[in-house]
């Protein structure tokens, strides 16, 4: 009778502490644009769960990668019947302007223009589009809703009419095309969970190439026009952390594209590429951040190769792509430090250096040790940054090369650059 009595006694108590230890109410305060139920979607806690403080963790490192939050923290209150979760967020002025401009020693100079929305109805929906003006003018516009149909399940419409001047590389010379890419593109994108998520989909386009000037070949028409298909896949792991403009923490994105051709001009192939991301704050004021991008393609021995070197994709201070190849290795490393520091605005100084080797198209492995076809690029530049407006980043970097053949030039945007 004793232990019987001892039991019940036992089972009371656990039943009381369980009880004290539920979650009662949840609040979000400090939003006033973003939807209070846009934000309580993506959180792991709900009214009558246990108390976890782990799960707190991960919501509020959810909330600080939202374009629309600039900061997230969190609550606890004790209440007779359990307790009561707050989370305080400080949201971010989501209308933004984008722009990117370069120059180089040899007077080039082009520029992209853009304004996004990237809390289109307070939703966390990204609405916006672009002008491009690089000899000839461009646009484009662009929808991201990840979180459509849920937590986890969303949607991206994009659209592009892009026009550029590119050098074709020919054996006997280099051929400059004026070149059109006009793609209608879908994606579906899921979010297994905080760090891993897919965005898989197709994009129909049409690729028109006009000859301009230089060097011809016999087996390289002058004019042609080709509609393809694209499947797209996109796998990404991030486990980043941040903290206004300091980013700790390791990602990993993976890009592979398969394209179907209509015409035997341009061959069907496939392409993958991998960035690793790798992020350190340094002592108070420092942040040291990488990317490593290892990519192949189907290797066809055509000028058309689909990894180019470029000014705004990997080589600052290079120029406008002046290289093609199917196979490419590149690591971009900077130190970024604090000069300056008061309420909203941050300068920020940068140390950086670029380098990177492709494959000739056709070639073989041996190619990413020719001197011929590796880049490095040190260089420096600043951040201007406004702490409570994403992605309000103005950078200008400048970059001189100390490889065969180099160049140097200015490099300006919005955002870093990776």
């Amino acid at each position: 009778m004793k232990n019987l009595i001892v039991c019940i006694l036992s089972l009371f108590c656990f039943v009381c502490t369980a009880q004290k230890s539920k979650i009662v109410d949840i609040k979000i305060q400090g939003n006033k644009k973003t939807k209070t139920s846009a934000l309580i979607k993506l959180t792991n806690i709900r009214q009558g769960n246990t108390l976890d403080s782990l799960q707190i963790e991960e919501d509020i490192k959810r909330l600080k990668r939202l374009p629309s939050i600039a900061h997230a923290y969190y609550q606890v209150f004790e209440k007779e019947d359990g307790f009561e979760v707050i989370y305080g967020v400080e949201e971010n002025f989501t209308i933004i302007p984008s722009a990117n401009i370069y120059t180089t020693n040899d007077d080039e100079f082009a520029f992209r223009l853009g304004l996004y929305e990237f809390n289109f109805l307070g939703q966390n929906i990204t609405l916006g589009g672009l002008y491009q003006n690089d000899i000839y003018s461009s646009f484009g516009i662009n929808l991201r809703a990840p979180f459509l149909f849920g937590k986890r399940l969303g949607l991206a419409l994009n659209y592009s009419n892009l026009t550029t001047e590119e050098p074709v590389f020919l054996d006997n010379g280099t051929a400059d095309y004026k070149y059109n890419n006009t793609s209608y593109e879908i994606l579906g994108l899921y979010q297994f969970n905080l760090q891993n998520r897919i965005e898989t989909g197709v994009n129909y386009f049409n690729e028109d190439y006009v000859y301009k000037s230089g060097a011809t070949a016999a087996n390289i028409p002058q004019d042609f026009d080709v509609n393809k298909l694209l499947f797209k896949l996109i796998y990404e792991y991030d486990n980043l952390d941040y903290d206004y403009q300091y980013v700790s923490g390791f990602k990993s994105t993976f890009n592979m594209q398969y394209v179907i051709s209509t015409e035997n001009v341009l061959p069907d192939f496939v392409i993958a590429w991998n960035d690793f991301f790798y992020y350190h704050k340094v002592g108070k004021r420092g942040n040291w951040a990488s990317r490593l991008r290892l990519g192949l393609a189907t290797n066809d021995d055509s000028p058309f190769a689909p990894f180019a070197v470029d000014n705004n994709l990997n080589i600052r201070g290079v120029g406008n792509t002046i290289d093609r190849g199917t196979g490419v290795i590149v690591l971009n490393t900077e130190y970024r430090h604090t000069i300056y520091e008061k309420d909203w605005f941050v300068l920020q100084s940068n140390v950086f250096v670029d380098g990177g080797s492709w494959r000739n198209p056709g070639g073989d492995f041996g190619d990413f040790g020719d001197s011929q076809n590796y880049r490095i690029y040190p260089g420096a530049g600043l951040r201007f940054t406004h702490k409570k407006i994403f992605n309000a980043i103005f950078r200008i970097d400048y970059g001189y090369g100390i490889t065969e053949d180099a160049t140097n030039g200015f490099v300006f945007g919005i955002g870093q650059y990776f």
